[in-house]
């Protein structure tokens, strides 16, 4: 579905209207023709196949200030230069399906605000962005088609999401041995910052390449990796203070992260996923984790043993525990958190649930939680 906005034409007519989404040129053309006051063009749906390519008739709407060809896909995987003539766009979205090469006419956008690279650019793509500096939002960068130096340009930054694929460690490498400015985000307004692998394999990252990233994120609260390995977090001291939101999925940590995380004073959700740990025990020690509030412990299946000591997270309110095959019972500690208002066990074995319902030989650790639910228990 094609949602289209024409807002502005001179007798102050606006009206939103849909039709199908063009597929053979002169659709194409009769749109780029006769809608060229558009300032919103948005392709909705999923695995949307728009065509052989996309028109060069898209430059002619240079009034746009919001396009989205998220999930559209073209016969031919290159986009068109015209691109470059949208200069009022505040919004692109160009996670298209398949490899794609889009030419280097983004830095001529200098008034985007929000910017959604592709999942896959192809090789010989090569993409300058340093003139975007009103950019907020930067999604699926990339250290292999982007310019790792360019960041430094983006001040007004709020959101960076990286690709961390083949050959990002040789480009961050590089990156940090220039002598003249080894620094890589000025952005004092960084809120979010992610890290994730889109490609076959495991991609590893040295974890003082997270360091120096966090170095300069003095005010960055929300870190998320994914499907990224490390060998271990870096030391609570290069976390930033305002850190409250941590997210790890198929990082694969031989170190158990608790002793880092739980030195985090302002850290409210944490997510531990999908093999985040590779260990067979982690540790919570009492004062720890003070202002956590929710915790997810999920497909950790080579977690054994989890010690939490009584004082640790002593503002939880919710916790729960997934497909965690190994773990063989609920930690002592909990029976001291007295704010825990929610558990969820879901996919454990039935032996870990039995121990926690009435009569169970844990069930003096839960019994004063008000709602616990149990789920897909084997």
């Amino acid at each position: 579905m094609l949602c289209v906005a024409i807002i502005g034409i001179p007798f102050v007519l606006s009206h939103i209207f849909c039709l199908d989404v063009p597929k053979n040129y002169s659709t194409w053309a009769y749109m780029l023709n006769n809608f060229k006051l558009l300032r919103v063009l948005d392709f909705e749906g999923e695995e949307t196949f728009g065509g052989c390519k996309l028109p060069d008739g898209l430059g002619n709407l240079i009034h746009l200030r919001f396009l989205s060809l998220r999930n559209f896909e073209f016969i031919s995987s290159k986009l068109p230069s015209c691109l470059g003539n949208l200069g009022c766009l505040r919004t692109l979205d160009l996670r298209l399906q398949g490899k794609i090469h889009v030419p280097n006419v983004i830095w001529k956008l200098r008034q985007l605000r929000h910017l959604y690279l592709p999942y896959h650019l192809k090789r010989q793509t090569r993409l300058r962005l340093d003139t975007l500096v009103n950019l907020q939002t930067l999604v699926n960068f990339n250290m292999r088609n982007c310019y790792v130096a360019h960041l430094l340009s983006l001040i007004n930054l709020r959101k960076l999401e990286i690709l961390w694929i083949p050959g990002t460690n040789e480009a961050f490498e590089k990156h940090l041995n220039n002598k003249k400015n080894p620094q890589i985000i000025t952005s004092t307004n960084l809120r979010s910052l992610s890290f994730e692998n889109n490609q076959s394999g495991s991609q590893k990252m040295d974890p003082t390449h997270l360091m120096q990233f966090l170095s300069n994120c003095v005010t960055t609260f929300e870190l998320s990796l994914r499907l990224v390995r490390m060998s271990k977090l870096p030391q609570h001291h290069h976390f930033p203070s305002s850190m409250a939101y941590v997210s790890l999925r198929g990082t694969f940590l031989e170190e158990d992260p608790m002793p880092t995380l739980e030195k985090l004073r302002n850290l409210r959700i944490l997510n531990l996923e999908d093999d985040a740990f590779a260990g067979n025990k982690m540790v919570c020690s009492a004062q720890g984790f003070p202002k956590l509030d929710s915790l997810i412990i999920k497909g950790l299946y080579d977690l054994e043993e989890w010690e939490v000591d009584e004082g640790a997270m002593l503002a939880l309110r919710y916790l729960e525990i997934s497909y965690c095959r190994k773990l063989e019972m609920l930690p002592e500690g909990f029976r001291f958190v007295a704010t825990l208002q929610e558990l969820k066990i879901t996919a454990m074995p039935k032996t870990f649930q039995d121990k926690l319902v009435q009569g169970g030989e844990d069930f003096h650790k839960v019994q004063l939680i008000p709602s616990i639910i149990f789920k897909e228990t084997f």
